[in-house]
């Protein structure tokens, strides 16, 4: 059977029996997957829901271990000494955890639109975004030397001259050199020394004069400016809520734990743990 064709069989076959995927006489059905994601809580997980590419790559690796799987039960893998402890183990884990998260969890309620005003005021000096600056730049190595310079000084003072142009011909920043000389937005705090000092002085849409580093000679054009503010509540409202419910179900779960302990006290034979530790 030619490739495409097997190809077109295969697919019929999947969509028809609501397969999606397949490998050998191994099968991964779609209610089954709908399940999965239903279950998923981690923003990292949730987005195998929203991308294709990436629940394709997770179904392909689950077919891949339920084959892998099938032949050590098909050897009784499951038998040995050392896989049934570390089953006990993963079992153990696998109930603590879920039981612990099931006492932590917080309300849908939580947090109240007065609770998330209170968390918002006391983060407000934290949450202050500098002074930002949109910049092209046209970076010449000294080890291009200073005729390279000049010539390209020359080109920007050209009448008409285009400084995204003469960029991309001779900018020696090879990542910024392909889209113009521009670099991209950022803080005072990310820029260097000289360039820092020298962005105030310019208006939107000027160039700097030379700016000299130690690897070579800076030209900056100025494109926008972003002056400090905090944002509103309401910019940061999804962020600010998922912080606030985890940091309460880490709360929960301490509260809950301290509570357990106090309730059945812990006690350690630390000379029993001096035989078994090794020095």
């Amino acid at each position: 059977m030619k490739p495409l064709l097997l190809t077109l069989v295969l697919s019929t076959a999947l969509h028809a029996d609501s397969v999606l995927g397949k490998i050998g006489d191994i099968e991964i059905q779609t209610d089954e997957i709908r399940e999965t994601i239903a279950g998923l809580e981690s923003a990292q997980d949730l987005s195998l829901a929203s991308d294709p590419a990436a629940l394709g790559q997770y179904v392909r690796a689950l077919l891949i271990q339920r084959l892998v799987l099938k032949q050590a039960l098909a050897k009784n893998w499951d038998k040995e000494p050392a896989v049934i402890n570390k089953l006990v183990r993963a079992r153990e884990s696998t109930i603590t955890e879920s039981y612990l998260e099931s006492v932590s969890k917080v309300p849908e309620s939580f947090p109240s639109d007065a609770e998330l005003q209170t968390a918002y005021d006391a983060a407000k000096p934290s949450l202050l975004v500098p002074k930002s600056y949109h910049i092209a730049q046209i970076f010449i190595a000294k080890a291009e030397g200073k005729t390279k310079l000049d010539s390209v000084l020359a080109k920007l003072k050209s009448k008409d001259a285009d400084f995204a142009a003469i960029a991309r011909a001779h900018s020696d920043e090879a990542d910024s050199k392909s889209r113009g000389g521009e670099i991209g937005w950022l803080t005072e705090a990310q820029l260097q020394p000289g360039i820092r000092e020298a962005l105030p002085k310019l208006s939107v849409g000027k160039t700097s004069e030379t700016i000299e580093l130690d690897g070579g000679w800076h030209i900056l054009k100025l494109l926008e400016t972003k002056a400090a503010r905090t944002p509103t509540l309401d910019e940061i409202r999804p962020q600010l809520v998922t912080q606030l419910r985890a940091e309460r179900a880490r709360l929960n779960r301490q509260e809950f734990l301290a509570q357990l302990l106090k309730e059945n006290p812990l006690a350690i034979n630390e000379i029993e743990i001096g035989k078994i530790a090794k020095p």
